[in-house]
């Protein structure tokens, strides 16, 4: 998969690029029963809301065959090279569920504002890729995004770790206020097997999700080889640390996986 110019164009200009179902139904299907078995798991990597539900689970590419493949996809891959002109790395990879009734909030914040202050990336040379393993819905929790926030830079941020399970360092609401006055609030929505491209400096957020619909989002952070993390106090599942260039598998790789997946070695 390549994007067109027009597509490239509109990411530049935005900061994001919505694509509706890049994946199949089955191979999205595939993918969330792959997501409910590692929510099962106990490991360090599997996060918790405060009432047991599953908040993320990070590394999953590390112990489940499925996720290993979905972040070797040519349809997530080839198009983020194209964007960050060069060979990506795996900075990080979530699994991220909104449970019904019970998903919290994730608060304003820009991603690239984090890998700098706390993993040292040098550059914005990285980006996000999610991918939509339920249907996302204007009532479950959806992102919301600030378009073309992503020009301004990195914003000053205050260092959150209480408000969730997860510590984030999250923007003001002055600030917020300001950017979507400016540049309104795009809230991408659709059927599982949607994609959406985002700039790491792009501001963004998600609302607790009361409804009673799940909603799980696999997302990718690829960061571009030499542009890799200079500081590691976060744990290795959370910054990855083998820089590795990602070489594309073949497009059906998620139709022959064996079912259910079996977890890879570590």
């Amino acid at each position: 998969m390549q994007l067109t110019d027009a597509q490239i164009t509109e990411f530049n200009d935005s900061g994001l690029l919505f694509l509706p179902e890049q994946f199949t139904r089955e191979e999205a299907a595939l993918l969330r029963t792959e997501a409910e078995r590692i929510y099962e798991l106990d490991r360090k990597e599997v996060w918790r809301e405060s009432n047991g539900a599953a908040r993320t689970a990070f590394a999953a590419h590390k112990y489940s065959d499925g996720f290993r493949r979905l972040g070797r996809h040519p349809r997530l891959i080839n198009p983020v090279m194209q964007l960050l002109a060069g060979q990506v790395y795996m900075h990080q990879y979530k699994v991220n569920a909104k449970a019904a009734f019970d998903g919290d909030v994730w608060q304003w914040h820009q991603d690239y504002g984090t890998w700098q202050r706390d993993d040292d990336m040098p550059e914005p040379r990285a980006m996000n890729i999610a991918v939509f393993l339920d249907p996302v819905t204007a009532a479950n929790g959806p992102l919301m995004f600030i378009p073309r926030s992503h020009r301004r830079g990195v914003f000053e941020a205050g260092h959150d770790l209480q408000t969730t399970s997860y510590p984030l360092w999250t923007l003001d609401r002055a600030t917020v206020k300001q950017l979507a006055d400016e540049g309104g609030i795009n809230v991408p929505t659709g059927p599982p097997g949607s994609v959406i491209m985002f700039h790491s400096n792009l501001v963004h957020a998600s609302p607790s999700n009361i409804s009673p619909w799940h909603r799980c989002i696999v997302y990718l952070s690829l960061c571009e080889v030499s542009n890799h993390i200079r500081r590691f106090q976060r744990e290795e599942w959370i910054a990855q640390r083998d820089f590795t260039p990602i070489e594309p598998l073949a497009d059906d790789c998620l139709l022959d996986m064996p079912s259910p997946s079996c977890p890879t070695q570590e």
